[in-house]
C-alpha cells in the first residue's frame, strides 16, 4: 500500500456530515485554534483499522506524503503509522538491539521534522507520548540525557502551540514509566502559559504523575505552585482528590 493509495480510500470514505461536526468540534473558524484545518470526516477507528492494515509493509520514507496532507485524517493516519512502528521496535526484546535503536531515532527525527503538521490537540496527544515520550527513556545513538532535555527545551520554547504541546503531553509515558522528571519540569516551564489548551494539558499530566508515581509528590508541587497556577490547570490537577482535598487546594488558590 502506498501513500497515494492510502490517501485515495480515505477519501472515498468521505462523509460530510461528519466533516461539519468534526470542524466545529476541533474549533476550525476564523481566528480559532484549528482555523484552517481540513476535515474528511472519518471517525478515529477508521483510521485506526486503514493503520492497522498497512503499518507494518509501509515504507518509512512514504510517511512524510501522508503527514504533509491537507486532510485531519490523512495526518492522522500517517502519525499513526510512526507509532506503531516505534511501538514495533521498542519491545523488551529489541531495546538494546542496535538496528532497532537506529529504526527508533529515524522515526523519531521524521517526528520532530514534521511537528508542525500534528495541528491540532488530537493529533498531539495520540501520538507524541507514545513516540517522544517513550524515546526519552530508550537508548539512543542521538545523544545523553541532556541531549534529550534540548530538544524538549526546544519544544517547549518554540513560539508554535502544538510543539509546546508536544513538551507537555510527552511526559504521559515517562510518567507511566515511573520517571516523575519530565512532567515536573514542563509543568513549571508551561505554568503560565496563556492558552487554555496548555493549561489543561498541564493540569492533566500533573494529574497522572499523582495517580502513577505518588500523591505526595503532586501534593509538593501543588504547595509550592498551586497559588499561581491558572484554575484550569488546578482543577484537572486536583481531579482525582477527595471533594474536601479539592476545596483545599482550590482556597490556596
Amino acid at each position: 500500500m502506498t501513500a497515494k493509495g492510502i490517501i485515495t480510500y480515505m477519501e472515498s470514505l468521505r462523509d460530510e456530515k461528519q466533516r461539519e461536526i468534526l470542524m466545529r468540534f476541533f474549533k476550525t473558524g476564523k481566528g480559532e485554534y484549528g482555523e484552517g484545518d481540513e476535515f474528511l470526516g472519518l471517525k478515529v477507528p477508521q483510521t485506526r483499522e486503514i493503520v492497522k492494515a498497512a503499518w507494518k509493509d509501509f515504507p518509512l520514507e512514504e510517511v512524510p506524503e501522508l503527514l504533509m496532507n491537507r486532510w485531519h485524517e490523512v495526518r492522522l493516519c500517517g502519525l499513526l503509522i510512526l507509532v506503531a512502528k516505534f511501538e514495533s521496535l521498542a519491545t523488551k526484546r529489541l531495546i538494546n538491539d542496535e538496528d532497532a535503536i537506529r529504526a527508533r531515532d529515524n522515526i523519531l527525527i521524521m517526528y520532530l521534522e514534521h511537528a508542525e503538521q500534528a495541528n491540532n490537540w488530537d493529533l498531539v496527544d495520540l501520538s507524541v507520548h507514545k513516540i517522544l515520550g517513550h524515546w526519552l527513556l530508550l537508548p539512543t545513538f542521538l545523544g545523553d540525557r541532556d541531549y534529550k532535555i534540548k530538544v524538549l527545551d526546544s519544544l517547549a520554547k518554540s513560539d508554535n502551540l502544538w510543539r509546546q504541546r508536544m513538551s507537555m503531553v510527552c511526559t504521559w509515558k515517562t510518567t507511566q514509566l515511573g520517571d516523575p522528571f519530565w512532567c515536573l519540569r514542563y509543568a513549571e516551564m508551561h505554568l503560565h502559559h496563556p492558552h487554555d489548551l496548555m493549561h489543561k494539558a498541564v493540569g492533566w499530566m500533573l494529574r497522572e504523575l499523582g495517580k502513577r508515581i505518588s500523591m505526595d509528590m503532586l501534593r509538593d508541587f501543588l504547595n509550592i505552585h498551586a497559588h499561581e497556577m491558572l484554575r484550569t490547570a488546578l482543577r484537572y490537577a486536583i481531579e482525582k482528590m477527595s471533594e474536601q482535598e479539592r476545596q483545599y487546594w482550590l482556597q490556596k488558590k
